[in-house]
């Protein structure tokens, strides 16, 4: 075992883009703060589509005593065949130059004690292997979402070959999850034949990785923490917020306008709809959005984003330049009592703020963490990715939210209707003891698990114990 002043030094690499990015820093801020001898280097992947966004959040970060950020070179686009995968592959040269800078130049002497990889980046561990370090994950969404991811990829390689794209059944029992889990919430790629190879391939890799530490509570999921548990090395290390409100001058006068808006509404009067950052909508849509909101009569705040360029989820959103152009004749002005659309959102500072009461979600990970922290209940409106089993998880298991959808696809041109937005909204912003008490119960455990004694700090020390005992 390493001698408790070792210096030590960890290799992050997280995946191209803002959110993966941010989760690691956090990650990263929050375990140099708890080990004094402890420096990271964060290495960067940027692509032409991503390093605009990327700079622009890493420009916005304090300098962090011990955490370095190393900027790789700009890579082209990524190829068409593989993706983002295919583009990670062609990194690996990049970053050994990297890390071998790292161990050249490394504070005191710190030693080279293991990669911590994001959960897109599993295929790092070779280069890992090289430094003759070991390699831990950092699974970014939920444990129960992890569960899942696993439990296929198991009953694909096993006997049975089970092959999920073309499951036909209404459920499937699956260990990390306390009731079947409904195909219609399964994740969007899994019914891709073509994506579900690759998390065949990271489900893989993820079972071979020294540890993984995961953005969750073991209170929050502990039925999915306790399963993983029995067969896998994982650390509840959650949850990874940015609750400083970092980059929300990004929309300028516009959030701060919101905010001021909000100063004015009663206590928890106010529905915030907020759908991510790939989160956007058609005109069609929009408008029933709008019918919807206007029809319930509540309060409410819309961060309403332009899709990128190729449609939905195609690119990042985008701010409208004039939002009329996509709302019903007369909306703003029917509803300016009561109601503001903007484009970008402040998240954290809206959902701390006094005045909502309801967050109609695409139920991104991160978004429900923040929700359950500031003891905001969700309306579920899922998108994409592993957000219909949030929605599920939310929904169904912990009793937590009300859905106005459990499973949705922009893809197929679905559309939900302004009845169904109505009645969604009225009964999120409806008086419910019970949903209340257990969101408040696991709010209070979410904000215990990072303090002196709690869960999550429990996993933090044994992740150090553990990756002490590497080293070159």
């Amino acid at each position: 075992m390493a001698k408790p002043e070792q210096q030590m030094q960890l290799v992050f690499i997280p995946s191209p883009g803002v959110g993966h990015l941010a989760a690691m820093v956090e990650l990263a801020d929050l375990l140099v703060r708890r080990r004094p001898t402890l420096s990271i280097s964060v290495l960067i992947i940027t692509t032409p589509s991503t390093a605009a966004t990327v700079t622009r959040y890493t420009d916005s970060l304090p300098s962090t005593p011990r955490i370095d950020l190393v900027h790789l070179p700009n890579t082209d686009a990524p190829p068409a065949a593989g993706g983002d995968f295919a583009m990670i592959e062609t990194q690996k040269p990049r970053v050994r130059e990297a890390v071998s800078a790292v161990i050249t130049r490394s504070r005191g002497g710190a030693r080279l004690f293991g990669f911590v990889l994001d959960m897109f980046c599993t295929s790092m561990a070779d280069v890992a292997g090289e430094f003759a370090v070991p390699s831990y994950i950092f699974f970014t969404s939920a444990a129960s979402a992890l569960g899942f991811v696993l439990h296929i990829q198991a009953a694909h390689d096993g006997e049975e070959r089970f092959d999920v794209t073309e499951f036909r059944g209404t459920d499937l029992a699956v260990p990390s999850w306390a009731s079947p889990v409904p195909r219609s919430a399964f994740p969007t790629n899994v019914t891709k034949k073509e994506w579900v190879q690759f998390l065949y391939r990271i489900a893989r890799d993820i079972r071979g990785s020294r540890g993984i530490l995961i953005n969750t509570v073991r209170e929050f999921e502990s039925h999915a923490v306790e399963y993983l548990s029995s067969a896998l090395k994982v650390y509840p290390v959650g949850p990874i917020l940015n609750l400083k409100g970092g980059g929300d001058d990004a929309a300028g006068g516009a959030a701060a306008e919101a905010i001021e808006w909000l100063d004015r509404q009663p206590e928890s009067t106010v529905v915030f709809l907020c759908f991510g950052s790939m989160g956007a909508f058609r005109e069609e849509q929009v408008r029933e959005i709008a019918r919807g909101l206007e029809a319930s009569g509540q309060r409410f705040l819309w961060s309403l984003r332009r899709p990128g360029q190729g449609g939905p989820r195609a690119s990042p959103t985008t701010d409208y330049e004039n939002v009329g152009e996509v709302l019903p004749e007369g909306f703003a002005d029917r509803t300016a009592e009561v109601g503001r659309v903007i484009g970008w959102a402040p998240q954290t500072s809206i959902l701390a703020h006094r005045a909502v009461g309801g967050f109609v979600s695409h139920c991104g990970w991160n978004s429900t963490l923040e929700s359950v922290w500031f003891e905001v209940p969700v309306a579920t409106w899922p998108m994409y990715a592993e957000q219909k089993l949030n929605a599920f998880l939310l929904v169904k298991e912990l009793e937590i939210a009300t859905e106005i959808r459990m499973s949705y696809s922009s893809e197929s041109g679905e559309i939900v209707t302004a009845d169904e937005i109505e009645r969604g909204v009225k009964k999120l912003m409806e008086k419910d003891r019970s949903r209340e008490a257990r969101l408040k119960r696991f709010s209070d455990d979410i904000k215990k698990a990072l303090t002196d004694g709690g869960s999550s700090s429990s996993s933090i020390a044994e992740f150090f114990e553990d990756v002490s005992n590497c080293g070159l």
